[in-house]
């Protein structure tokens, strides 16, 4: 039987891009949940038996309904409360792009070794073509409408986050997008980003509830 509660319960994994725009939205819109981090290699029955994708992010609402896309859990939020503004900007050929053909070729950059026959340059490459696109849209703006973030910053910025992972002094030294290396450290040093990347133990049943926003 699907476990629910007063409030929403989050199974998130801190290091996820997807959980962790998720929880970026979450926070803008002030919606309190019980945060249950995962760990993906041991993932917890109570989570399989809310979405058998067994990805995060899962979002358990009182009612039983279950959002198991984190941007539907982004449109849920920000719905519900959106005091930055956030939702009006959105481009939805930029997601689409950040989400399918730039999600690809970080996979097979990042986690070569998982594909069969593959060049991790090659994909790194890629999908800098792709990260050109969006050194043209930020332009001399801060976020890509100007002095605040947005929706899709915040949706698409925590893969940014993890190309640059895959290889740090490629990407500062020799990538050549000068906008887009500004950006992303623009929103590694913001507040929300640290307020999203708290630590947390893998959650037990046995556990105390861990709220979130803190």
């Amino acid at each position: 039987m699907l476990e629910t509660s007063a409030i929403p319960i989050l199974y998130s994994f801190r290091r996820c891009p997807f959980a962790m725009r998720a929880r970026m939205a979450i926070l803008s819109a002030g919606e309190r949940c019980e945060l249950r981090e995962v760990l993906l290699r041991d993932k917890p029955a109570k989570m399989i038996e809310a979405s058998a994708k067994g990805t995060v992010p899962v979002l358990v609402l009182p009612d039983g309904e279950v959002l198991d896309e984190s941007l539907d859990v982004m449109h849920w939020a920000l719905k519900r409360n959106d005091p930055d503004d956030l939702l009006a900007a959105q481009d939805e050929r930029l997601l689409s792009l950040i989400d399918g053909d730039f999600k690809y070729h970080l996979d097979r950059y990042k986690y070569a070794t998982r594909y069969e026959n593959c060049d991790p340059l090659q994909h790194r490459l890629a999908a800098a073509a792709i990260l050109r696109d969006v050194e043209g849209q930020l332009g001399e703006k801060n976020w890509l409408f100007g002095d605040k973030p947005s929706f899709t910053d915040l949706a698409i910025l925590p893969f940014v986050r993890q190309y640059r992972i895959a290889g740090e002094k490629w990407f500062d030294e020799e990538m050549s997008l000068p906008a887009v290396c500004a950006w992303l450290n623009r929103f590694l040093t913001a507040d929300f980003f640290t307020a999203v990347m708290a630590k947390n133990a893998p959650w037990q049943e046995t556990d105390e509830p861990i709220y979130f926003p803190a």
